[in-house]
């Protein structure tokens, strides 16, 4: 199953970018290039443990709808989502956030296996992963650009 970790570093406390990295709206923004929105569950405002949001997003140019639950939740220090119906036979994405001094280090930690067995092997390899990896990378951008101005 691949699995993939990023590093972002934020001028800003762990509770500051931990609730950032649970509103609706934050993560609708960082996603505008797929046209991301919330169209089920809880759909604006912060997420808390239990709650689902399902997303409408387009990627490859293709419409996929994607329900997550928050699973795990301690705050500031970390958080899990879980897809509980959506594209992927597996998902799961962890948020840690750690003070280093002067601002937050916040990883992400994300598992995940596309559908299709050994045609998804083949679709992880060829260009999910890469895709995933910028996806990931462009939020936790937006989410540091959002607390540090």
């Amino acid at each position: 199953m691949p699995r993939f970790e990023l590093v972002t570093r934020i001028n800003a406390s762990a509770e500051r970018v931990f609730d950032a990295s649970l509103e609706v709206e934050v993560h609708t923004d960082s996603m505008a290039g797929s046209d991301e929105q919330a169209v089920g569950g809880v759909t604006e405002g912060r997420l808390a443990l239990g709650d689902t949001v399902t997303w409408r997003a387009r990627h490859f140019g293709v419409w996929w709808r994607m329900t997550s639950e928050i699973t795990s939740y301690d705050r500031p220090y970390a958080f899990v989502d879980e897809q509980v119906r959506g594209p992927f036979a597996h998902w799961r994405h962890e948020h840690r956030f750690e003070t280093d001094g002067a601002g937050t280090v916040m990883t992400d930690v994300i598992d995940y296996k596309a559908p299709l067995g050994p045609l998804g092997a083949i679709a992880e390899r060829a260009v999910l992963h890469r895709y995933m990896v910028r996806l990931i990378r462009d939020r936790n951008e937006h989410i540091k650009t959002t607390l540090e101005t």
